[in-house]
């Protein structure tokens, strides 16, 4: 889906906000945080990181001012959108894992919640700025990955989930199945969505049909630059 852009806008240097000690908020100004945050979300999904970020205010519901109050650039932004992602994501798999009786039915349940979470939005973010060695960030993405990695362990403990792929695999189809394609004709693109991942997950069940070319794919391996 085409959409504003701002080239150069996210290489703006980041701020020492990210990790120094912030203040606690009043309940509306949480408010107003969380939403700049959701927002951030849906439009970087939609138009990539460098989307503007009056149009992140614009549809967060705030003036640019309360946006600035929060996160004093970009990147800062960014970096708590990556963060608040990958929570997100982690309270998903933890719950559907404590919740499904069913191991396979956990990772279905995971799966289309990992969608509704915007999960689509992490590629673009951690490849643009975004310090991947921040210690905010590693605790996060130990905690998705330990998460994920459970889900999937229980439904290949069951016997239901094919012994080939890893986290990586996983986390590749479903990024690339819930990001919208890059045409304005295509503005009805999540209705399709879950029914596309539900063939997805169709084809990890075992017996597999079909021997899967090279290996399975960590998250190592996805985040390793050519």
């Amino acid at each position: 889906m085409a959409g504003p852009t701002t080239r150069g806008a996210c290489r703006v240097t980041a701020t020492d906000s990210r990790t120094s000690p912030q203040p606690r908020l009043r309940a509306d100004a949480l408010r107003n945080r969380e939403r700049i945050i959701a927002a951030a979300r849906e439009t970087m999904v939609e138009f990539g990181a460098e989307v503007p970020l009056d149009e992140i205010a614009r549809r967060a519901g705030v003036g640019n001012a309360t946006l600035y109050r929060h996160f004093a650039d970009r990147l800062e932004l960014i970096h708590h959108v990556t963060l608040s992602v990958m929570s997100r994501t982690a309270d998903c798999a933890e719950r559907a894992l404590a919740e499904e009786s069913d191991a396979f039915q956990a990772l279905r349940r995971f799966v289309h919640d990992a969608v509704e979470e915007r999960i689509g939005a992490l590629c673009p973010l951690l490849s643009d700025g975004v310090d991947p060695a921040h210690p905010e960030l590693l605790a996060a993405r130990e905690r998705l990955e330990a998460a994920i990695e459970a889900v999937m362990g229980a439904a290949r403990d069951s016997g239901q989930l094919r012994t080939d792929i890893a986290v990586g695999d996983l986390m590749v189809a479903i990024t690339q199945l819930t990001r919208p394609l890059p045409s304005s004709g295509c503005a009805d693109f999540d209705r399709f969505v879950h029914r596309h991942l539900q063939l997805f997950l169709d084809g990890l069940l075992t017996p597999a049909r079909s021997e899967l070319p090279g290996s399975a794919a960590t998250l190592d391996d996805l985040r390793r630059r050519p």
